[in-house]
């Protein structure tokens, strides 16, 4: 059985869910900033969204691979993942903040990115079993993310961290719904 095709507005919303946890680091990034620095903002939008791309066409990848050995549970377990994901996603909002800091260094940054893209992984995994054209998927999700990131540090930089809890809560409850409407739309078909 092949999955249901998500709709141009439900990619968007995953796309926004997933890259909420790159925007509250983005926002932390822009608040320990001094002075607003362009080219650091550009940087660490370029890399989150780059890495936010990549991951999910990884999970793809590993599940089509698996697609055929889980076909009569693929909704199970998109559901399961995307409310995974929110759950984590919900769990941190609530947790401890991390003390902001202004510089930009290479190794932190690309364990950042990673750190905030393995929700995307999952999701790429999910995509498998969803029928979902995968490249424009992860054009949407890289962009979306390199903008919100973007943003993220000058908001930071302007607003402080106001934002930050929201953006992880939004984004974590956006995948849960997304999750459990995927769930829904199979059960009840």
């Amino acid at each position: 059985m092949e999955g249901t095709p998500l709709a141009l507005f439900t990619l968007l919303l995953i796309a926004i869910g997933v890259s909420a946890d790159a925007f509250a680091v983005a926002l932390g990034k822009g608040l320990g900033m001094r002075r607003l620095n362009y080219r650091h903002a550009v940087i660490i939008a370029v890399t989150f969204g780059v890495f936010q791309a990549v991951m999910p066409l990884i999970g793809w990848l590993v599940g089509t691979q698996l697609e055929q050995y889980i076909t009569a549970i693929d909704h199970w377990i998109a559901f399961g993942l995307l409310s995974l994901v929110g759950a984590k996603m919900l769990w941190e909002a609530f947790g401890k903040d991390e003390p902001a800091d202004d510089s930009l260094r290479v190794r932190e940054l690309l364990v950042l990115a990673i750190a905030t893209s393995i929700d995307a992984l999952a999701v790429g995994i999910s995509f498998a079993f969803l029928a979902v054209d995968i490249v424009p998927a992860v054009l949407l999700i890289g962009a979306i993310t390199t903008v919100l990131t973007f943003a993220g540090v000058l908001l930071g930089h302007r607003a402080g961290v106001r934002f930050k809890k929201p953006a992880e809560i939004a984004g974590g409850v956006v995948l849960i719904l997304i999750g459990t409407n995927i769930l829904f739309e199979h059960l009840l078909a």
